[in-house]
């Protein structure tokens, strides 16, 4: 359907558009052969995959069949193939599980780290930072750092940006979710501007509006962010908002379209 949509759109539209690759199970050994299939069916029309589900607060156990992990086989696959094509992935993988243990390691930050670690060519978008409705950074106090509950959130995200064992990662921070988060004290503002300035290479905003009922609704999240926008370089501010997608994506267009040229008759 959505390459069906996309191919009746004029040239001049076609381009403004970069179609992801969805609707499979990433616990299915057979994913990345629907993948490949998607690619050999319609070339010309992909450049990326997802965004697709991994752990995901209450949702992932409604999934019928086998429930998704990060250290199945098959997600290992699809980020073998991902690399392969040079297919950008955006995954779906909170960072904790929901009202967890204080004190305590976030529960899939070292499978997430595994993950990376063996998909270094990969490009791996993470939605919405890891963070869910309740997967929270903070503790109910919106002044208190997630320490009491183990390394503090932003010390977690610094640490995998200045890794260079993880330099495929990048962070969406798509989601009127995740922006009720940073714009909860002047405190907190403060600390994000920090780190999207110190990495301004490493995020890429996003609405991530499920089925809006106008265009209206597309740039309330936008304007979610503006106490941030304001305070960022202008350099940050342009590679955040705009930039980085495009870098991304461009150049996924290249290694896609290339791929399909050797492989789909």
């Amino acid at each position: 359907m959505i390459a069906g949509a996309y191919q009746s759109l004029p040239a001049m539209q076609q381009v403004r558009l970069d179609p992801m690759i969805t609707g499979f199970n990433p616990a299915d050994m057979y994913a990345v052969d629907h993948i490949r299939r998607v690619l050999a069916l319609f070339p010309g029309v992909f450049s990326g995959i997802g965004e697709f589900t991994i752990h995901k607060e209450f949702v992932s156990s409604k999934v019928a069949g086998e429930t998704a992990s990060l250290t199945d086989p098959a997600l290992d696959r699809i980020l073998d193939f991902a690399a392969e094509v040079g297919l950008p992935v955006i995954l779906h993988n909170d960072l904790d599980i929901p009202f967890a243990k204080p004190g305590a390691e976030p529960v899939y930050l070292k499978e997430m780290k595994d993950l990376l670690l063996r998909h270094p060519k990969t490009t791996v978008i993470w939605a919405h930072i890891g963070l869910g409705r309740v997967v929270r950074p903070t503790q109910d106090e919106p002044t208190t750092d997630h320490a009491d509950r183990g390394p503090a959130y932003q010390h977690i995200i610094e640490q995998l940006l200045s890794d260079p064992r993880f330099s495929q990662l990048y962070f969406d921070i798509s989601w009127d979710e995740v922006a009720k988060y940073v714009v909860q004290t002047p405190e907190i503002e403060r600390r994000v501007v920090e780190v999207f300035n110190r990495y301004p290479d490493r995020f890429l905003f996003g609405t991530d509006n499920v089925a809006p009922a106008d265009q209206a609704a597309q740039p309330r999240v936008y304007e979610l962010w503006a106490p941030i926008w304001a305070r960022l370089t202008p350099e940050a501010s342009v590679k955040i908002r705009r930039g980085n997608y495009e870098r991304i994506f461009d150049a996924a267009r290249v290694s896609v379209r290339a791929w399909e040229n050797a492989n789909v008759k």
